[in-house]
């Protein structure tokens, strides 16, 4: 006997008046506006201008959307195409069935034809947006609760969730709750990449690659628990293996490019006026140096200003002392004249009264 469970919604979906809210399409929707929200305060915070997330995201969504569902659709084909299944339901999307891999890699395409778009780079915006995906992964995982489904193995834990409809194979009881594990999963891992980032200051594609190593770490074990129909290879289910594969290409991306380009970017969005405490501190700086710079320049004009006036002072009273002594100098001349003269006069009178 279960002393304590989860309960399942009675419906996955809620009518507001004549409008239907399905529970599985609410969480995502609420998942895409916390990512785009924290995103925006990550690519800020990196001198990047705000709404550059939210514009880039109208690419990045829809292309998730997609991505996501063929995956689901492709891997577990037999749901839509198998004898007595509609292959119209593989467009019910509000039904179920994304798959993160397939979100994620259409979601990047997108993204990058978004960057593309507005000369930014990819990785500069992968890492900023990357803590805000895990969080809305976190929050769309709940959908699953409204459509009961992706649940473990039966157990009678007080968390075990409970499964009360019967259709498509499904067996009323209490189960793991694979969705509410993976939840909480996804919690840690926006927080470990934004503790990760401010500690080590992480850049160029790192900090959403260690988002993707995180996830898969917890999506292979809690891929294990799950009992839902899904294609296996040598005794693993395929999203373990998918697992196992991305979480390598991830830690060989972290290794390869710390080696390559070490640091951050120093500039996420050309044009942008910057964003940080420290580049503010920056150019508070560089403002003083520049007035400093400017004072140093007006008190070096002055000075040169006085000192060629006094060079100027000092040239002219030169000039003046040399030309009075010119003007002596000839007073000396004509004096010298005259007394010669008058010496001479003195002598020829001499010399006639002699005669």
């Amino acid at each position: 006997m279960e002393l304590a469970y989860i309960p399942s919604p009675s419906s996955g979906v809620l009518y507001l008046g004549p409008v239907p809210l399905r529970g599985y399409a609410f969480c995502i929707i609420i998942g895409v506006f916390v990512a785009v929200w924290l995103g925006n305060k990550r690519w800020v915070a990196r001198g990047g201008r705000a709404g550059t997330v939210a514009d880039i995201a109208v690419w990045a969504v829809p292309f998730g959307l997609i991505g996501g569902r063929l995956y689901h659709v492709i891997t577990d084909y037999q749901l839509y195409f198998s004898e007595g299944r509609d292959w119209v339901d593989a467009f019910k999307i509000w039904e179920g069935g994304l798959g993160i891999w397939g979100a994620i890699a259409f979601g990047a395409l997108g993204a990058w034809i978004g960057c593309r778009r507005r000369g930014i780079p990819l990785p500069a915006y992968a890492d900023a947006v990357a803590p805000g995906i895990a969080f809305a992964q976190a929050i769309g995982r709940w959908g699953n609760w409204f459509n009961q489904e992706l649940y473990g193995r039966a157990t009678d834990l007080p968390w075990a969730v409970e499964i009360t409809s019967s259709s498509d194979g499904r067996v009323p009881g209490t189960y793991h709750p694979t969705f509410l594990y993976e939840s909480l999963w996804c919690i840690g891992v926006a927080v470990l990449v934004i503790w990760a980032d401010r500690r080590f200051k992480l850049g160029h594609g790192r900090a959403f690659a260690l988002y993707v190593a995180a996830y898969c770490a917890g999506r292979f074990w809690i891929e294990y628990m799950r009992v839902d129909e899904a294609h296996e290879i040598l005794g693993l289910r395929l999203n373990n293996w998918t697992s196992v594969l991305v979480f390598l290409l991830a830690v060989l991306y972290i290794v390869l490019s710390a080696r390559k380009r070490p640091g951050r970017e120093d500039v996420v969005e050309p044009g942008a006026s910057g964003g940080g405490e420290g580049d503010g501190a920056a150019g508070a700086g560089a403002g003083a140096g520049e007035s400093e710079g400017s004072e140093d320049s007006e008190d070096s004009n002055g000075s040169k200003d006085s000192k060629d006036s006094k060079d100027s002072k000092d040239s002219k009273d030169s000039k003046d002392s040399e030309t009075s002594e010119d003007t002596g100098d000839g007073g000396d001349a004509e004096g010298s004249g005259g007394l010669k003269e008058s010496e001479d006069s003195t002598d020829g009178a001499r010399s006639l009264k002699k005669s």
